[in-house]
């Protein structure tokens, strides 16, 4: 069966410790977009650790990962990541590379630094680690295939191609230095030698495993907020962040992927700019932000504090729609154990218009939110495993939100840890 772990909104969801709790049966975790650009937390036996790249199945001994064709390749990282396992006591991982996976190159990041530079005030809010460039050379035909490293007569024709679009960029909007292939090509083909053995064929391999009945996992970066079709753009990632593009980024059929368990939280977060209709501000964000998550709401990449807000069930709902849900598994619930109260967004007001669909960009940035506020449960239930044992305010709100958006909430997540979870 293959299960895809996606976000609802705007990402940090926890989808990291849902994909660590799934992948403990799970044959095959695949990564099937993004990059290195957002990272998933993760608090087992082994301890507490950050992945940015690495597919979340990596602490299982069984388990076979897989960067999936869809992703923007940071070689370093990977590279960076690979030791940072072992250095933490953890097994070599399983691990397999889409044969005709994109490679991030060095001049990515570079143009993502400038262009940010060059935006001031009106910049997105990146990363910076280079994901906008890579996916517009891309779909603009001038990206680097892994394969291409074994075939150095076009991996050296391939970058003089980049190349010179690239310097007359650097040199008139940028006023930069140019770019000079040489040394780019002998750095890149220095990362042959660390991923070659890693490299297959992964749509093959995961097709035969669909056949042979393996249990694979697609993980997800970033919420469907952040989608570029469907999300707040222009304010969103560059590479689609729903469970549909799960079949393009991993090279399977569409109609393989049966479950769909997306990630939402018990209350808003997000990195980054964009139109954000519940976001609280001052004390009140300040106390949310340094009681959520394991480590206070900080950006995993970044370190960059977290925009908070409460609960948003239109944005939400619009999410687990677009996402195909069959599963959600709600997180952080625990964190909202200090309220007396519990504000939930239930509606958007634009131009005196209540609407519960989820509005294009422009009429976004003008909706205010619609509260309602439910009681708050005031005692402690992190690690709790039954639902029954939970206060009756706490069942309240989780059904109170199951009904606002019309899927099923067949998982609550109440603490950090793999073992802190509630099946419904």
């Amino acid at each position: 069966m293959v299960k895809a772990i996606v976000g609802s909104c705007w990402g940090d969801e926890g989808k990291g410790k849902i994909t660590d709790m799934l992948a403990e049966k799970a044959d095959i975790v695949i990564r099937f977009q993004g990059g290195s650009n957002a990272g998933h937390t993760i608090i087992n036996d082994y301890g507490k650790h950050a992945l940015h790249q690495m597919p979340s199945g990596v602490f299982n001994e069984n388990t076979v990962n897989i960067i999936g064709n869809g992703v923007a390749f940071n070689v370093p990282y990977f590279i960076k990541e690979l030791n940072y396992l072992k250095e933490s006591g953890i097994k070599e991982p399983k691990v397999l590379i889409s044969d005709r996976v994109q490679l991030l190159m060095p001049y990515h990041i570079l143009f993502d630094t400038l262009e940010e530079a060059r935006l001031s005030d009106k910049q997105f809010g990146s990363t910076k680690s280079g994901i906008a460039p890579f996916y517009s050379d891309k779909y603009a035909k001038l990206g680097i295939q892994i394969c291409d490293l074994f075939h150095e007569d076009i991996l050296m024709e391939r970058i003089k191609a980049a190349c010179e679009i690239k310097n007359v960029l650097l040199e008139h909007l940028y006023h930069h230095e140019p770019l000079n292939p040489q040394a780019i090509f002998d750095e890149v083909l220095g990362y042959k030698k660390y991923v070659e053995p890693y490299i297959t064929n992964t749509a093959e391999y995961l097709n035969k495993a669909i056949s042979d009945g393996k249990e694979i996992l697609l993980e997800g970066q970033l919420g469907a907020l952040k989608d570029p079709d469907h999300g707040i753009y222009p304010m969103t990632t560059s590479s689609s962040t729903l469970a549909g593009f799960g079949a393009i980024g991993a090279g399977i059929p569409p109609h393989s992927i049966e479950k769909v368990y997306t990630v939402v939280k018990a209350y808003s977060s997000a990195v980054g700019g964009g139109a954000f209709v519940s976001e609280i501000f001052g004390d009140e964000a300040q106390e949310l932000r340094v009681r959520g998550g394991d480590a206070g709401e900080f950006g995993v990449v970044t370190g960059r504090p977290r925009r908070m807000g409460w609960f948003d069930c239109v944005a939400a709902r619009y999410g687990c729609m677009l996402q195909g849900t069959t599963d959600i598994a709600f997180t952080v619930v625990d964190v909202l154990s200090y309220l007396d109260k519990i504000p939930v967004c239930v509606g958007y007001d634009i131009d005196g218009k209540v609407t519960r669909e989820f509005p294009v960009t422009p009429l976004l940035e003008k909706a205010k939110p619609v509260y309602e506020v439910l009681p708050g449960w005031k005692s402690d239930i992190r690690g709790i495993t039954k639902y029954e044992d939970l206060p009756e305010n706490a069942r309240n709100y989780i059904e109170f939100i199951e009904r606002q958006l019309g899927y099923p909430i067949t998982i609550v997540s109440n603490g950090p840890k793999r073992n802190e979870i509630i099946y419904r």
